[in-house]
């Protein structure tokens, strides 16, 4: 799959979960493409836990909220942790969190890719997560993403669907030439 079709391509579907097992070389591979992500100063503050097995499953869910216990379904979860004091803070704007977001990006995209199914959660208790994974006290629990084969029988319909219904601002609004709230278009650099 090209670049640009993964990314067209990835959306989150949580309930379409399959509890087929996902290979330790995808899993690998996912957390791979997150490494290889930029960071500022090349820090690389972000650290992962990789939850495998219905009991280890099972316990973490609980420090979900009830609107996301289909995690429950998954067969691993990842966890992206960061830590402040690992990255550049510059002009009062600490980076660790934009950095572990281009790493999460990376991830969701390598997943899509493989034929994965991943839904980013930040809707969890910070501290129960820290307490049953062990993360130390100085890292913060930036998400979590169930990393899955989808559900076969109703994977692509509803894909599609999630995916027809996406909607996008339009590059016009989005995109300025020149000055802000200039429309134009690009040249290339050159005129």
């Amino acid at each position: 799959m090209e670049t640009l079709d993964a990314i067209r391509k990835r959306c989150s579907l949580k309930t379409h979960l399959s509890t087929k097992p996902v290979e330790a070389e995808k899993i690998e591979q996912v957390l791979e493409a997150a490494r290889l992500a930029p960071s500022a100063r090349n820090l690389q503050p972000w650290r992962f836990v990789v939850v495998q097995g219905d009991e280890a499953v099972g316990e973490l869910a609980t420090a979900f909220n009830e609107t996301n216990q289909e995690v429950r379904n998954a067969t691993v979860i990842i966890i992206v942790c960061a830590r402040e004091e690992d990255d550049v803070i510059r002009d009062g704007k600490p980076y660790f969190l934009f950095d572990a977001g281009l790493a999460v990006e990376n991830l969701l995209l390598a997943a899509t890719d493989l034929g994965l199914v991943t839904h980013p959660i930040l809707s969890l208790d910070e501290a129960e997560t820290k307490r049953i994974l062990a993360i130390p006290d100085d890292y913060r629990v930036v998400l979590a993403t169930p990393l899955a084969y989808p559900a076969e029988s109703s994977y692509d319909e509803a894909a599609e669907e999630r995916l027809g219904e996406r909607t996008r601002k339009c590059l016009g609004e989005l995109a300025f030439y020149g000055k802000w709230g200039e429309r134009g278009e690009a040249t290339g650099g050159r005129r």
